[in-house]
């Protein structure tokens, strides 16, 4: 407990009468007279404040959260006394993190219930938890605060950010992908698996029609056919040192994770397999996997997945999936390529090659983008432009050098891998080449 502002204002001017009171002495026992009232108001204020209880909080905040996205808290309060009261509430959400609308300050009645939210910003992934609530409470004339912790810890698992999972499923019923940036083109024709019949539209081919249900229906009815289904598809992710690079309020990394979580969910959509490894660091490996079960199965296994110091070893990496992986397979290798790396890539992507359809998966800085399209206003600038330029031919080169290989490649920034990754794996989908 601790004095109000109102006191530290009383008291203030209790010391300015005593000022007056050394000047003209007279003043002295009014000032006495003054003091004990202060005391008696203070003290029988303060037996309020002494008296509180029956206030009750209690957090709602989901179970897991998305790393790197703003998502609501709701505290619910409610006051089984006899007494108003007048309340600032303060909680405190994961250390790393950031959090916004909070603190806040209310009236509860008595015998009301109040509830308020707040914004948290997870940052860094793992199992962490919201501790205690901190609720400070004012006297009835506020002559007092007192503090008093609430509310029970509330364990969290902050995961890779499965809310673009979310959005893939809602907007795919409404057949609106194209929202997220997602091209879906579905391919129709011979050669591919049958999905549905359909009536028949403006452009479609005699080779569509279904004559026996056009007859039964007595109108046009079309095939519609689909990619096929029941293929495999392996992430194969750096957990190395260059992964740690970081261009908003979460790293690479995290946003390769995002990438992999939703690049999962469509291919499960789609009837494929997915599964996962990791290399210069921990290891994991998920075997492939088709349903639900794949999209957990990636999900548990990279959630609390750190960056290492290491220089990654591609061969080794390669060696090790393709005594895992014997049926032919997408192998999506997901790193951050540097020109000295393409000398320890090509035994890489040669040995997974033989067997299976290899993309190379590689993120790039946004601020390179950013000094690249930002003039230059002086020699200095002019410097860090020519040498962002003399990088990203060497960046290029390197590129070719893999594709010569044989080999599929993506350069994208790490916010926009997402949905370019979904994009790339339907268009491998739609040109059959897997």
């Amino acid at each position: 407990m601790r004095p109000g502002s109102w006191t530290l204002v009383g008291l203030g001017g209790w010391l300015v009468v005593a000022l007056l009171v050394a000047v003209w002495p007279p003043l002295l026992p009014a000032w006495v007279l003054l003091g004990a009232v202060g005391v008696g108001i203070l003290w029988h204020d303060r037996k309020g404040v002494l008296a509180l209880d029956g206030l009750e909080v209690e957090r709602r905040v989901p179970a897991s959260l998305p790393v790197g996205v703003w998502t609501r808290v709701q505290l619910d309060l409610r006051n089984h006394g006899e007494a108003p009261l007048r309340l600032r509430v303060a909680d405190y959400p994961p250390s790393e993190s950031e959090v916004k609308e909070i603190p806040q300050q209310l009236e509860l009645g008595a015998g009301r219930g109040a509830r308020i939210d707040y914004g948290v910003l997870p940052l860094r992934r793992g199992e962490t938890q919201f501790e205690s609530t901190e609720v400070w409470c004012e006297s009835r004339w506020r002559l007092w605060e007192r503090k008093l912790v609430v509310g029970a810890p509330s364990a969290v698992r902050v995961l890779p950010n499965f809310r673009p999972a979310v959005r893939y499923a809602l907007l795919s019923v409404d057949q609106r992908l194209d929202q997220m940036g997602i091209r879906v083109r579905r391919r129709r024709g011979e050669g591919l698996e049958f999905d549905q019949l359909r009536d028949y539209r403006a452009g479609d081919s005699e080779r569509q029609i279904d004559w026996k249900a056009t007859c039964r229906r007595q109108r046009l009815i079309s095939r519609e056919y689909q990619e096929e289904k029941d293929q495999r598809l392996v992430l194969l992710i750096d957990c190395g040192r260059r992964m740690r690079a970081q261009d908003g309020p979460i790293n690479h990394f995290d946003q390769v994770l995002n990438a992999a979580l939703l690049l999962t969910y469509a291919a499960v959509q789609k009837g494929d397999a997915v599964g996962l490894a990791t290399f210069g660091g921990p290891t994991r490996w998920v075997p492939p996997l088709k349903g639900r079960h794949a999209t957990s199965a990636v999900l548990r296994a990279v959630y609390d997945l750190e960056t290492t110091d290491e220089t990654p070893d591609f061969l080794t990496a390669a060696v090790q999936l393709s005594t895992r992986l014997r049926r032919r397979a997408l192998v999506i290798i997901v790193s951050n390529l540097r020109d000295e790396d393409a000398d320890d890539l090509v035994p890489a992507v040669r040995t997974l090659a033989r067997r299976h359809l290899v993309l190379l998966a590689s993120l790039k800085e946004a601020a390179l983008r950013e000094v690249l399209e930002t003039p230059p206003n002086d020699l200095q600038e002019a410097v860090l432009l020519a040498a962002v330029h003399d990088y990203e031919g060497v960046r290029r080169q390197a590129h070719d050098r893999i594709a010569g290989r044989g080999v599929l490649t993506l350069d994208s920034e790490p916010e926009n891998l997402p949905v370019a990754l979904v994009n790339k794996y339907l268009e491998i989908k739609r040109r059959g080449v897997l």
